[in-house]
This record gives C-alpha cells, structure tokens and sequence, in this order.
C-alpha cells in the first residue's frame, strides 16, 4: 500500500509539473496576436491566448492559462510580456518546422 501511494504521489507531482510547462503542440500560434492558442499553449503576451491570460511560469516562459487558474503549478498571474518574444517566437517557428504542422 504505501508503494501504491509513493507512486500516485509522484505521478501526480510529474503531472503538475507538465501542466506548468508550454504545451509544444501550440507552437504555431505563439506570438501572432490572433487568441487562438489553447490552455497550457505558450505565448509572449495576452493576446496570444484564446482566454486572454499569458501567465508567467516562474522561469520567463508564458502559458496561456484560464481565468482562476492563472497563479496554479507556480505560475504569477495574467499579463505577461515575454521580453524575449522574438526569441521565443523563433524557437515557436522551429518547433513547427520540426513538427510539420
């Protein structure tokens, strides 16, 4: 039983840590300013996001994030800016290109 509860546990901690993280498969619609990209899909500001929330995840990184859960798994809140998008936006156009979609 404790086995049981050690790896429920840590399945849980591996599944907030992913949500915490920028969803890959939403790399095209990073940085076009259309509110398209889904929950968990990164962005570089706002307008990136289909519920209006780039949330900053604690590392620089933004996730597009629902309304409420905007500080969950770490993350500080709607309105980020991500002072590196064009970084972020060509490192978006690459994962595209690698993906093929």
């Amino acid at each position: 039983m404790v086995r049981l509860s050690l790896a429920a546990v840590l399945a849980f901690a591996v599944a907030i840590h992913a949500i915490a993280t920028p969803n890959p498969s939403g790399a095209r619609d990073v940085g076009n300013g259309q509110g398209k990209q889904f929950t968990t899909g990164g962005c570089v500001s706002n307008a990136d996001c289909l519920e209006g929330c780039c949330a900053n995840n604690s590392q620089g990184v933004g996730i597009c994030s629902g309304r409420g859960a905007e500080f969950q798994n770490g993350k500080q809140g709607c309105g980020f800016v991500d002072p590196n998008a064009a970084a972020t936006i060509a490192a978006a156009k690459k994962q595209v290109a690698a993906q093929g979609f």
